[in-house]
């Protein structure tokens, strides 16, 4: 059991920004109720480490975390939750060192199960409901770590992907009233935090289970536009969005907002219909290609993400390099390349036609490239012109970095006066690290004169 006097809390994330909301949430409760917050590296008396499941080696990275933890302290207790911890208690509590095991629905009462809790030889204790019973919504934000706040609206999903365990782990499609998501924003903004970024597991279909009903009782555009009023924040950031629900509305908002900014993240997953199909993914590419064109018409400097599965049971050469060709064709900016990998509990785990792991890597390697290679026409597209800069705490070897609206990284000597700023600066060259250098804007007017 804990005392009063050696209340010293560390926390490790792994995965999505939702994860990292969640993650401040919980550490809030612990710190308001009288723990002090430690490096993870650090001796504290309470590890507390949130999973991922879509990472392939999620088993193998619990495993390295909790010997991080056991080895900064080996009295200390290590409590594990998250997206891993829901799809596989019983495999962690086996893990040497874990005392604790919470699930979707138990990981925001940390602080109630700490309580009785003991360091113990034997299997970690496992508490974790039956998915199917999760349908409430916790509220979370993250802060205090970064310039920007990841702030959670939208929770679980009621798509059905072939590859996908985020249902299994998360619960149904379930969302964040809109009351109180301006309200989470406008705490944001008085802790002085210039930028936001919308999270959640499918924050296009926000709106469903608002108030507990299954039914949507506003829509994202409704959301987009009450944040979009909120005073405060400079910026908002719209995190991951499924292609068939970015309607042409809420891109318009976009274009005509000053806090909204020109980025879109919009998963793809294969380029390919046949692919497509297989996965259940609610659109074909000719959908998608119309939302990036809808994009380009009305963003042209907008920075466009894609997310990308290689080796998807059944994509032959021919069907990988339809991917690759249309990837190559479209006017986006940087990929996100994930390698499939085999779930259980999947319709894609039991399909026929397994891509070689080898053949897997190779395709994974060639979309990074192609990565690479888009990032960089972009960058050098934006190269001459004037955009806003949000600079960031981290000093790296006497310089500091930061990202444009558009989501250009850029860098300049460390000022100390500058971070947490926004600045409006000529984009000048790419560097060897692949961020781009900045001058003053009032130099762009010197030269004109």
């Amino acid at each position: 059991m804990i005392t009063s006097i050696d209340k010293t809390v560390a926390f490790h994330t792994l995965g999505c920004k939702l994860n990292f909301a969640e993650t401040s949430t919980i550490a809030r409760q612990l710190t308001d109720a009288g723990y002090r917050k430690v490096d993870f590296s650090d001796k504290a008396n309470v590890y507390v480490i949130n999973t991922c499941s879509v990472t392939e080696n999620a088993d193998r990275e619990c495993k390295q975390i909790v010997k991080k933890a056991m080895k900064a302290n080996p009295d200390g207790l290590v409590v594990v939750i998250g997206c891993y911890a829901q799809l596989k208690p019983d495999e962690i509590a086996q893990i040497e060192g874990v005392d604790l095991v919470l699930g979707a629905s138990e990981k925001f009462s940390v602080l109630s199960y700490l309580e009785d809790l003991h360091k113990s030889e034997q299997e970690g204790l496992v508490h974790s409901c039956d998915i199917e019973k999760v349908d409430f919504f916790i509220g979370s934000y993250s802060i205090g770590d970064r310039t920007r706040a990841f702030l959670k609206v939208q929770d679980g999903c009621d798509y059905k992907c072939t590859y996908c365990t985020i249902p299994l782990a998360r619960g149904i499609s379930r969302s964040d009233t809109i009351e109180n998501i301006t309200k989470n924003a406008k705490e944001i903004a008085l802790k002085g935090i210039k930028e936001i970024v919308l999270t959640g597991v499918n924050i296009g279909d926000y709106g469903k289970g608002e108030f507990g009903n299954k039914r949507h009782q506003h829509t994202f555009l409704d959301l987009v536009s009450e944040l979009d009023k909120v005073e405060g924040i400079e910026r908002i950031r719209i995190s991951s969005i499924e292609p068939n629900l970015l309607k042409d509305a809420s891109i318009d908002l976009v274009a005509d907002s000053s806090r909204f900014v020109p980025h879109f993240h919009i998963p793809l997953q294969s380029g390919s219909d046949e692919i497509l199909k297989k996965m259940k993914r609610r659109y074909l590419t000719s959908l998608y290609t119309n939302r990036i064109e809808k994009i380009r018409q009305t963003l042209p400097d907008a920075a466009i993400g894609v997310d990308v599965i290689v080796g998807f049971p059944g994509e032959t050469e021919e069907l990988f390099m339809e991917t690759y060709h249309y990837i190559q064709n479209l006017p986006i900016t940087y990929l996100h390349v994930f390698t499939y990998s085999e779930r259980e509990n999947t319709e894609a785990e039991a399909m026929p036609d397994a891509v070689p792991h080898s053949v897997r890597k190779k395709r994974n390697k060639m979309l990074r490239i192609l990565s690479e290679k888009k990032k960089m026409s972009f960058y050098r597209s934006q190269l001459g012109k004037i955009k806003p800069v949000l600079w960031e705490h981290e000093n790296k070897d006497g310089m500091m970095y930061g990202f444009t609206d558009n989501y250009v990284r850029v860098c300049k000597p460390f000022n100390e006066s500058s971070v947490n700023q926004i600045e409006y600066l000529k984009l000048n060259q790419i560097n060897p690290d692949g961020s781009v250098s900045v001058f003053p804007a009032f130099e762009t007017f010197l030269e004109s004169v």
